[in-house]
């Protein structure tokens, strides 16, 4: 990846915000991250905003019983072979002509879009990429991992371990990731999209719940992903709020890592010797320093306490050897997870208090 040095110490915002007003939302992502915008995930305004639901439309297998309103995977029915069948002919055609203005391949996307009906933040975050043209736009996925091993077909059954289930769900979620580029891209051709995979469950990976499944299974799934997002002019990220494995998400390929800094800084550095040859590639650390996760501890923090975490952050990396200037160099910050289940006033706490960071370690390492 060709180095992106208007990205040091820059802010991002993470998934979800508690507004019920939309505008009031889209103030606050034009306030605290117009040089990264993002799109909220606001559940308060509709719960189809949920990060699972969010991402399932036109997936075939995915049945809502009009009967009880739970949601569930069939694999059995004429329906649904008729829709895998179509839904692969459709992923064939858009990958093989997403390179190219092709206004069939085009509408195919537009069919695999995040609609309005489970994202109300979407169009109005293109019209602030269309407007501003900003170096870098922020995008989000669910995670293949999270998403395969959340859903589960009528007997319960978990999709993860069906084949064709997993399949189609990793091709769903690089549709909506490609849709989104596309829609970046449209707004502003300048813009690099920056498209987060959020995999909250590979914190779970090596546990009981999932002791038969392989670190390379769930890297393969990832990096199918994230190669694909990279070959179509945007950068690929990964989210996981939890202690994990992060040589997982390296050996993926993504471009960032972000992880939950106030909390698990020193588990990052167990991967040190990976993250070395990361950082020397050019590829980024989104430290998550501001505590969403902590509403107790977030209502009494300040900036100065935030840098403080930031440099003990970087000081569990530095005396494992990794060089500092390329720790900084390669390094953005974040809140540690989404905002949306703080109140109002905290979660622009948060949003201020990572604009502020941003700001001041700008300062501080002369960037």
């Amino acid at each position: 990846m060709a180095e992106n040095s208007k990205l040091t110490l820059e802010c991002l915002a993470i998934g979800s915000l508690p507004h019920i007003n939309l505008e009031k939302a889209m103030e606050l992502v034009k306030k605290d991250f117009n040089k990264i915008p993002f799109w909220p995930q606001l559940t308060k305004i509709s719960k189809n905003e949920d990060m699972i639901f969010q991402f399932l439309e036109n997936m075939p297998s995915f049945f809502i019983d009009e009967n009880t309103g739970k949601s569930y995977l069939e694999t059995e029915s004429d329906k649904f072979f008729a829709d895998m069948e179509q839904f692969f002919e459709d992923y064939e055609t858009i990958l093989s002509n997403c390179h190219s203005v092709q206004n069939h391949a085009i509408k195919l996307l537009n069919k695999y879009a995040v609609s309005n009906i489970n994202s109300s933040a979407f169009p109005e975050f293109i019209k602030i990429v269309k407007d501003t043209k900003p170096a870098y736009a922020k995008g989000q996925i669910v995670g293949p991992f999270t998403l395969a091993t959340t859903l589960v077909d009528k007997t319960g059954k978990c999709a993860f371990y069906d084949e064709t289930l997993r399949e189609i769900i990793v091709k769903t979620l690089t549709l909506k990731a490609l849709w989104q580029i596309q829609e970046i891209k449209c707004a502003s051709p300048e813009t690099t999209p920056i498209i987060f995979i959020d995999e909250p469950s590979i914190s779970q990976l090596g546990t009981s719940a999932y002791i038969t499944i392989s670190n390379d299974e769930v890297k393969n799934m990832i990096k199918e992903i994230s190669d694909i997002i990279k070959s179509n002019g945007a950068m690929s990220a990964i989210h996981c709020c939890g202690k994990c494995d992060w040589k997982v998400p390296i050996d993926a390929g993504v471009d960032i890592i972000n992880l939950d800094a106030y909390a698990f800084a020193q588990n990052l550095s167990l991967f040190s010797k990976d993250l070395k040859i990361y950082l020397e590639h050019g590829r980024k650390i989104a430290w998550g320093i501001v505590p969403t996760l902590h509403p107790e501890i977030l209502e009494k923090t300040d900036l100065s306490n935030m840098i403080a975490v930031f440099e003990k952050a970087i000081k569990y990396l530095t005396k494992k050897g990794i060089d500092e200037k390329i720790i900084i160099d390669n390094s953005l910050v974040t809140p540690s997870c989404g905002a949306g289940s703080l109140s109002e006033n905290l979660a622009h706490k948060a949003m201020d208090l990572t604009k502020q960071l941003s700001d001041s370690l700008k300062e501080r390492y002369k960037i």
